[in-house]
């Protein structure tokens, strides 16, 4: 392979190796030297461009200068799941395009495949081996417009494909505002109700249901518009429509969720409910000013997929048993922490669907109320009306209630309020934003209540995470020691040798080797003894201690056993917990 001399540029270089090798003249290659300055455009193209070589001879030439293949990008068929294993702004800033993905290797057309920075990028990226072909750099160009940017008429072909597959979306509730009169937003109005527009955001949608997706995000850039998924809890990119469908796009979902369209520079909050296929699914519509423009964040509540088995949420015998018998309880607290999207509202909705009977009065405060759940009294919390969640249980106690499900524990007077009601024969469900279990004790004793109010009234603290389970479809084994979890925080059970998995990466899991969610959960029944450490003011160390004792695993231990038990990768473990 041929080596640059330092500080001599590769257009000279190149030009004069095309000079010996007779394919141009000197006199050819001083007017394409003057044509490239001022501009960021390679010699080659500028020689092909101006009719002074041929495409064919340049990439012939150049592949045997380097050793390398050449390949003819518009005569290829590029499967789209490999061109997104390398971003838009990598492809356009190095010029580069994925082309083919066998196993571990990525084949990768380039112009300059001297260029070492965008192979150690790409490397680095999508964790694969890189094989460098030659193509040239129009032609490079051109893909990366038609694959990475496609136009409406391209989406409108997608749409029309998918027709076939998946009926179209459907807007059970929401309408349209009448806007102020102000000729853009008639303008916008009319633009968001095109036929291209329309599709393209059932697309969206249906795409993203159909992905399992938890959440939708349109996000306006300086250049660029992107829409990203959210799934099993990590962001991934999956198009990116053409900047000019910007508004239009982003009006139509205003519409479909009742908001005003003319108001671009306050966040405003709103509903759709649609109907797809058989299903009616809620999503609920965010919007946010940012400088170059409003990004809209749906959050796709799918009822459907809402698990309310117990059974099926991934416990471990010892923490079902224990969770159980606190649920079937007649009074007292039950407290679920987690960060946000760690399921808590899954569990808390399992717990009540499991005891729910016809000779019980459930009531629910909520904020939102993400899902309806049948024979149960759910109440939307209203902050601007004062509907808050102190006030909405101060009139459940007058409700007769039997069991009261708070949807969060924000304040001291909710807190004040919930632990009376568990003192006086109600049993509560709420959940609190702690990093684990025992944190939560000390997490109420620093809102204000009293130690031995917490002791009397907790029975029962769990603690939640979601970890990305190991795709099924193209898992591999491997065997490993029981030992190498150790320092972890793994507890050894004498198993030796064990087989775990990892996923190799397919279509199924947009090549993440991960596919659904599996939740690790931290479970800490107030026995006794936990109650008498609560009221002499002992640490969360000092809980946590005790409560191992007792049988307890940590949210990192329940994790490891995950791995053990293939659901998941140990780095996926250390990723959701704390040591």
């Amino acid at each position: 392979m041929a080596q640059s001399k330092v500080g001599q540029p590769v257009s000279r270089r190149l030009g004069d190796l095309l000079v010996n090798e007779g394919l141009i003249t000197p006199e050819n290659l001083q007017r394409a030297l003057a044509e490239q300055k001022g501009s960021n455009e390679k010699l080659g193209s500028i020689l092909v461009r101006l009719g002074l070589i041929q495409e064919d001879q340049l990439i012939g030439f150049l592949s045997r200068q380097y050793g390398i293949p050449s390949i003819t990008l518009s005569q290829l068929d590029i499967d789209p799941e490999v061109v997104k294993l390398v971003p838009a702004q990598i492809a356009k800033k190095y010029e580069v395009l994925p082309v083919k993905r066998t196993g571990n290797a990525l084949t990768l057309a380039m112009a300059d495949p001297t260029n070492v920075f965008a192979l150690d990028d790409v490397a680095f990226m999508t964790n694969l081996q890189v094989l460098p072909v030659v193509a040239s750099q129009g032609a490079i160009r051109q893909a990366i417009e038609r694959l990475y940017e496609p136009q409406a008429s391209a989406f409108s072909e997608v749409i029309t494909a998918m027709e076939g597959e998946a009926p179209d979306v459907e807007v059970v509730e929401g309408g349209e505002d009448v806007a102020p009169s102000k000729v853009d937003i008639f303008e916008l109005k009319d633009a968001s109700e095109e036929a291209p527009v329309v599709k393209l955001v059932n697309l969206i949608l249906t795409d993203a249901i159909r992905r399992g997706a938890s959440d939708i995000h349109l996000e306006p850039y300086e250049k660029v518009f992107r829409v990203r998924y959210r799934i099993d809890g990590v962001l991934q990119e999956m198009m990116a429509p053409p900047k000019r469908l910007e508004a239009a796009l982003l009006s139509r979902v205003k519409i479909m969720s009742n908001l005003d369209i003319a108001e671009r520079r306050l966040p405003q909050d709103g509903r759709i409910k649609i109907r797809y296929s058989t299903r009616e699914i809620d999503l609920r519509v965010s919007t946010l000013p940012t400088i170059f423009g409003e990004k809209i964040v749906m959050r796709i509540l799918d009822k459907e997929a809402l698990t309310l088995d117990l059974a099926k949420l991934g416990f471990d015998d010892w923490s079902m048993e224990n969770f159980k018998k606190a649920i079937h309880q007649p009074y007292g607290m039950i407290l679920i922490t987690g960060p946000t999207g760690s399921g808590k509202t899954t569990t808390l909705y399992s717990a009540v669907h499991t005891i729910n009977s016809p000779d019980i009065n459930i009531m629910t405060a909520e904020d939102p109320v993400e899902y309806n759940l049948k024979g149960i009294n759910q109440v939307q919390v209203n902050e601007e009306i004062g509907r808050t969640f102190a006030a909405v249980l101060r009139s459940f106690l007058r409700q007769d209630p039997d069991i009261i499900l708070v949807g969060e524990t924000r304040d001291l007077e909710t807190a004040q309020i919930a632990i009376r009601a568990a003192l006086t024969g109600h049993l509560v469900f709420s959940t609190l934003h702690t990093n684990d279990a025992p944190g939560t004790i000390a997490r109420l004793q620093d809102m204000g209540i009293p130690p031995f109010l917490v002791a009397s009234s907790v029975l029962l603290v769990l603690a939640q995470r979601l970890a990305r389970r190991v795709c099924k479809e193209c898992r591999e084994p491997y065997e490993a020691d029981e030992e190498s979890l150790t320092p972890y925080g793994h507890v050894p059970q004498g198993l030796g040798r064990v087989t775990l998995y990892k996923g190799k990466g397919c279509q199924a899991c947009n090549f993440t080797g991960m596919k659904g969610r599996t939740a690790i959960y931290e479970v800490m029944p107030v026995s006794t003894e936990i109650r008498e450490l609560i009221l002499r003011g002992a640490s969360s160390a000092e809980l946590r201690e005790l409560a191992t004792q007792q049988g307890m695993k940590t949210l990192r231990q329940a994790g490891l056993l995950k791995v053990l038990e293939g659901a998941a990768t140990a780095e996926e473990i250390l990723r959701v917990t704390i040591a």
